[in-house]
């Protein structure tokens, strides 16, 4: 795969670009997936400059096709992978040499492997936030029965706002540097355990629009809140650091996502930060207004009805991305334009019917485009993806699906 950085941006000009994947793949039989080539380079180029040389860790939840993560890892300044699953991370280090886990990991069979493998121990880091996590471990394998497990400590990054109260996700109970000087101490003086590294996720600032579509005040709000726990986030996790490092020597510290590369990057605290949904440029980036990433994946249904002459009916397209119930966690209808879903069907898994200025020009036969709101979700609908250059296909690319992987 060639992600040398693109000289043009065919994708903002929609009425060439949509049509020129269409030409690409007119021989596929849909449901299919594309990967732009030139998107997908422009992504990972785009990344890196808003990361401003602090390393990227390719977040593989937010790709799930292993040709395209290789493919990025080969770049200079993206290094290593933050894997979603302990059974995901054990099946990339065969090749990759540096797996942090994101979450904490139960799994028991996947654990022992773990403890078991020389090799895969000394490349697979796991998530904590308790000791509860190490006693887990400890209940696979006794520590002088295995090998030592290398262990991440994750702060939680979230926001307590005098106004807004909690602010972010839930999850880890470890807030503040007393919280985290306690665990680290537990795993330092725990046999077994090494203690590498610290992670902490800004979901408030990395994966919060602050550019919703016609809602310019709560867009002011937004930037109130992003910027407001940036500095809240900066000093406490900057103070967490440098009492972890009086105990330990910390390999990495990691932070941020997509949508924070430049406030991350800020953070001198910080030695890498963990991304993935900006190299497919999903629908949810659109609302950002600091960066506009590429489409670079997107798929393709046909119409198979036409129930009235200015309506056209998909087979399928209920591809409904995770979090709150919302229009927004729908697929965006992105070509032809003028496409509407029925709002009492919208997407639905079987059938999908449309209407809008464009549905009456739809014949049976005649494919629609659309991009999925969430970058890696878009992977456990298909078991490939098309990688297109132009109007031609230059590769396929199998997803975690087509090699016979569900991890989550």
């Amino acid at each position: 795969m060639n992600l040398d950085e693109p000289t043009g941006r065919p994708w903002l000009t929609p009425s060439s670009y949509w049509p020129a994947l269409s030409a690409a793949t007119a021989d596929l039989d849909t449901p299919f997936g594309v990967i732009s080539q030139p998107a997908l380079a422009y992504n990972t180029h785009d990344m890196l400059r808003r990361a401003n040389g602090t390393t990227i860790r390719v977040a593989s939840k937010s790709i799930r096709v292993r040709g395209v993560i290789d493919a990025v890892l080969k770049l200079p300044g993206y290094y290593g992978v933050l894997a979603y699953t302990l059974p995901e991370a054990l099946w990339l280090a065969e090749t990759i040499t540096d797996v942090v886990v994101g979450y904490p990991s139960v799994d028991r069979a996947a654990l022992a492997r773990l403890a078991t493998s020389p090799e895969l121990a000394a490349r697979v880091t796991l998530m904590v936030d308790s000791v509860d996590q190490l006693d887990v471990v400890d209940s696979v394998l006794a520590p002088d029965k295995r090998e030592t497990v290398r262990v991440s400590l994750e702060l939680n990054a979230s926001w307590r706002s005098k106004i807004l109260g909690y602010t972010g996700v839930y999850r880890s109970p470890v807030q503040s540097v007393e919280d985290a000087t306690a665990l680290a101490r537990a795993i330092i003086a725990r046999p077994g355990f090494r203690l590498v590294g610290m992670m902490a996720y800004e979901a408030q600032i990395a994966g919060v629009v602050n550019r919703p579509t016609g809602k310019p005040i709560l867009g002011r709000a937004v930037d109130w809140m992003q910027q407001s726990s940036t500095v809240e986030l900066h000093e406490r996790r900057g103070a967490v650091v440098a009492a972890l490092r009086e105990l330990t020597e910390l390999e990495f510290v990691n932070g941020g996502g997509t949508g924070s590369l430049e406030r991350t990057a800020s953070d001198p605290s910080v030695t890498e930060i963990a991304a993935g949904s900006g190299l497919f440029g999903p629908h949810l980036f659109d609302g950002y207004s600091h960066f506009q990433p590429a489409p670079a994946a997107a798929y393709s249904l046909s119409v198979v009805r036409k129930p009235a002459p200015d309506m056209a009916t998909l087979l399928g397209g209920g591809w409904i991305a995770s979090g709150p119930p919302a229009i927004d966690r729908m697929p965006q209808l992105a070509w032809p334009a003028g496409l509407e879903y029925v709002s009492r069907e919208s997407a639905g898994e079987v059938q999908s019917p449309l209407k809008g200025a464009a549905a009456a020009a739809l014949s049976v036969g005649d494919r629609v485009w659309l991009r999925h709101t969430k970058a890696g979700e878009l992977s456990e609908h298909l078991n490939e993806f098309a990688i297109v250059d132009g109007d031609n296909i230059v590769d396929t690319m199998p997803t975690y699906r087509g090699e016979g992987k569900a991890f989550l």
